[in-house]
């Protein structure tokens, strides 16, 4: 009897034998899949960074780009705004000048006539009640006694 226990002990053996080699087997080749999944995923990863990279720097650019075309449209407006000011001071200056050169000696006339009689042209009708007193101013004075 021994012998057939042998028998089955051996071939129980050899059955576990290669049972545990074959789990064996799965394992390895299930550490394999877990590897290459990894690998994937590691992959998959970095390839994400570089395309969310690659569109952080698309859509810089792009900003950047729409940033100096409106600068370098509204810097345009600003010189443009800077050069019809100047036109129009010019002009207003110009009016100036003209205004008086023609009128000049009689604005003078007037300021004199006004400082050395009073009133500087008013009646005493439109000052109101209050009666004023005016004085030649002491410049005036001064260079008529001198």
């Amino acid at each position: 009897m021994r012998s057939g226990l042998e028998k089955y002990g051996l071939e129980i053996s050899a059955q576990n034998s290669a049972g545990i080699q074959t789990l064996l087997d799965a394992e390895r080749e299930a550490q394999k899949i877990v590897q290459k999944a990894r690998q994937y995923r590691t992959q998959r990863v970095k390839d994400a960074r570089a395309e969310a990279a690659k569109e952080i720097e698309e859509y810089k650019q792009q900003k950047e780009a729409e940033f100096k075309k409106f600068e370098a449209e509204h810097s345009g407006s600003n010189a443009k705004a800077e050069d019809a000011a100047a036109r129009e001071a010019e002009g207003a200056l110009a009016r100036i000048k003209k205004a008086g050169e023609q009128h000049g000696e009689r604005v003078i006339q007037d300021l004199i006539k006004g400082v050395t009689e009073g009133y500087g042209g008013l009646t005493p009708a439109l000052l109101g009640s209050e009666q004023i007193h005016p004085e030649p101013h002491r410049n005036l004075k001064a260079a008529s006694t001198a």
